[in-house]
């Protein structure tokens, strides 16, 4: 999937977010995790829940991960995720400056195959990681462009600056594949007995993967939301559209990542929550 904008459009040069995780309130431990590093070409660093900043020296990463099987996945997946995000992407810095879109599919398939062949040999080798696996949505900001990553049923919502809000990720599940082809609503998928059931994770005894990646050219104004299932148990689309764009008044100083994973957890909260919203101005 690769969006463009007119050519005339401004390139984005910067960018603001927030991001919250939450336990929930069933769950005793947080296996969600999220992710923002910025990276040149010979370092990676690692950022603050809130920030803001310019991709004029650097690209950025944002990423939600949701771990599932051995008691510790969530944090054995972020840690994985994260010793391969550094190692490869500041080589491919060099290849963002020079704007080679198309390449970014190998960099970020690359990527996918790291980690999962990594958390495959920990399940293996490890009695207490045995089932271990997670989902990973990531999104890769450049100076014009959001190449993404996904595999699971985390999500990436667009929420362009003129337009309608959109999922840009595929729910790696039968439930998700229904909703695609319109045999089921959004209703009918969030009461689906296999509505958890995932046909796609990084490790969980996993054979094959064929992550979805893409592209979307962006422009000052756009929006987009990483999150975990935990969210979307608790909000509607419709709720998700209006806590980022037309939030309640009492809602409108508090950091966008925190209005949605406090929201969700008030109105549901029996999975871990994770959000991290990151805006292009």
């Amino acid at each position: 999937m690769i969006e463009s904008a007119p050519e005339s459009e401004i390139t984005p040069q910067h960018i603001r977010w927030s991001g919250m995780t939450h336990r929930g309130r069933v769950r005793a431990n947080n296996e969600d995790t999220f992710l923002a590093l910025t990276f040149d070409a010979h370092e990676v660093r690692y950022l603050g829940k809130i920030g803001e900043s310019t991709l004029k020296e650097s690209d950025f990463i944002f990423a939600v991960s949701d771990g599932m099987g051995g008691a510790n996945s969530g944090e054995f997946a972020s840690r994985i995720a994260v010793e391969k995000i550094t190692r490869l992407l500041p080589r491919s810095f060099k290849f963002s400056a020079q704007r080679l879109v198309p390449g970014f599919a190998d960099i970020l398939s690359l990527l996918f195959d790291s980690i999962h062949a990594e958390l495959t040999r920990m399940g293996r080798v490890y009695d207490e990681c045995s089932g271990m696996g997670a989902t990973l949505s990531l999104g890769w900001f450049t100076p014009g462009w959001m190449y993404f990553g996904h595999l699971g049923d985390s999500r990436i919502y667009y929420f362009p600056k003129d337009g309608e809000m959109t999922q840009v990720s595929h729910d790696h599940s039968h439930v998700g594949w229904l909703r695609r082809q319109g045999k089921i609503n959004e209703r009918e998928a969030r009461t689906h007995p296999r509505r958890n059931v995932l046909q796609q994770a990084l490790g969980a005894g996993h054979q094959l993967l064929d992550p979805q990646v893409g592209a979307v050219s962006c422009q000052p104004g756009d929006r987009f939301l990483f999150c975990t299932d935990g969210l979307t148990d608790g909000l509607w689309d419709r709720a998700i559209k209006e806590l980022v764009l037309d939030p309640p008044a009492k809602l409108q100083d508090v950091p966008m990542a925190q209005r949605l994973v406090e929201t969700a957890l008030a109105e549901s909260g029996r999975d871990n929550i994770t959000a991290l919203v990151v805006e292009v101005m």
